[in-house]
């Protein structure tokens, strides 16, 4: 394909379902324009940024490169401001103190007083792959479920309620995807789940301020910003961004690293036989599904990446999954190797929007597979694995799965 072409998918949802397509596009890009103007209708333009040292020095300047007013491919930065305000659409000064209210339960220390829970939740889900008699949809069954108990127990929503959370994050980050919104896509599906969100996360609010308990809701209604109680929205937008992004790019990673494991049975054989490497296979899915596909920036100030000129208010989008697969920074980068060492993907994203939830994704991850790995002995695809239509966040809507656990 030639560049055109190949700048063509960071708009086309199915291109994110079709990840031969996608990659096969980005490589040549990173060859041939790897800083590339994108003009596609229905789309404000913008620059398409496929190399990892250039997605490194763009999230590194957080002076030069704003996250307002367009976060996101689909948006227009002309149009009126979201709804709700979440840290991914704030910047500096705002941002460091609305960081700030919770991020203590996200550092090391306050992720390890969670082990043990987490623990207990994958061996829960582990003993349900076994209730269901050898044959499941491991997204459907497992990889949707154990991190969305996790996070909304986090947040000290009751558990009733979780198949609701789970149905409105699969219609605002899959908005382009039939399977996932009954039908409305685009911008009406984003916009109903998030009208949605406001409505209950309203009556959460009032709840936890009225009667303030020890989970993270209740530490994000009661916060104060420069002396002032937190704003409704700034609480909404708090609650959707855990409830939803806290989720489903862990359930993305461990749904689509089991899926490599099964295209590479090498690799399976080898983390079988030496769980230690769990921590590094659990980076290698990481890089390799980059649930987020992007984020996008916009310059403050005239600017040159990689030798191209960029206009103050012009945007960028950083893809993600292309800088995870660059050929200057990884060795083999299409081999999807369980020991990759050292492995500075940018799934994470990277600079001042660091993905706050790192260290609990991290934990997850590990935590399921060192349950999984011991007591499944056979595992194979029993149909085709079908992956998310998206232009921001996804992975694997289907993988169905025949297996034999002890």
């Amino acid at each position: 394909m030639n560049v055109e072409e190949a700048g063509s998918v960071f708009t086309d949802p199915t291109a994110y379902a079709d990840e031969k397509r996608f990659h096969a596009a980005t490589a040549v890009l990173r060859r041939e324009s790897p800083v590339h103007r994108v003009e596609t209708d229905g789309f404000v333009p913008f620059w398409a940024v496929t190399r990892y040292e250039d997605v490194m020095e763009i999230s590194r300047d957080a002076e030069l490169w704003h996250n307002a007013p367009r976060t996101a491919v689909n948006q227009d930065p002309a149009a009126d401001a979201p709804p709700v305000r979440t840290l991914v659409q704030m910047d500096a000064p705002d941002h460091p103190v609305y960081r700030h209210i919770s991020a203590d339960w996200f550092k090391p220390a306050g992720v390890r007083r969670l082990s043990d829970r987490i623990a207990q939740l994958a061996k829960r889900y582990v003993d349900h792959m076994a209730d269901l008699g050898g044959e499941c949809d491991f997204v459907r069954d497992v990889a949707a479920h154990y991190p969305l108990y996790v996070i909304l127990s986090l947040l000290g929503l009751p558990e009733e309620d979780f198949p609701r959370m789970l149905k409105l994050t699969q219609e605002l980050f899959g908005a382009e995807d039939l399977d996932l919104t009954g039908g409305v896509t685009g911008d009406t599906a984003a916009l109903e789940a998030l009208l949605d969100f406001f409505q209950y996360f309203q009556a959460v609010i009032a709840e936890r301020r009225a009667n303030p308990g020890d989970d993270l809701g209740s530490v994000i209604a009661n916060a104060t910003v420069h002396g002032d109680s937190i704003g409704e929205l700034e609480v909404v937008g708090y609650y959707v961004l855990i409830a939803t992004a806290g989720h489903d790019t862990t359930s993305a990673a461990i749904a689509g690293g089991l899926h490599a494991l099964l295209e590479n049975p090498d690799q399976w054989q080898r983390l079988s036989a030496d769980p230690s490497l769990v921590p590094t296979a659990v980076e290698e899915m990481i890089r390799w599904v980059s649930p987020v596909k992007h984020f996008m920036r916009t310059a403050t100030a005239d600017t040159v990446v990689r030798g191209v000129p960029i206009a103050a208010g012009e945007s960028v989008l950083l893809s993600y999954p292309s800088a995870n697969r660059d050929e200057e920074t990884f060795a083999d980068p299409q081999r999807f190797d369980v020991g990759r060492t050292p492995n500075k993907h940018v799934g994470f994203g990277f600079g001042a929007h660091y993905c706050l939830g790192t260290h609990l994704a991290r934990l997850e991850g590990r935590a399921l597979y060192a349950e999984l790995l011991p007591r499944l002995r056979e595992v194979e695809l029993a149909g085709p694995a079908e992956y998310m239509r998206t232009l921001f966040v996804g992975g694997p809507k289907r993988l169905p799965i025949r297996y034999k656990l002890s």
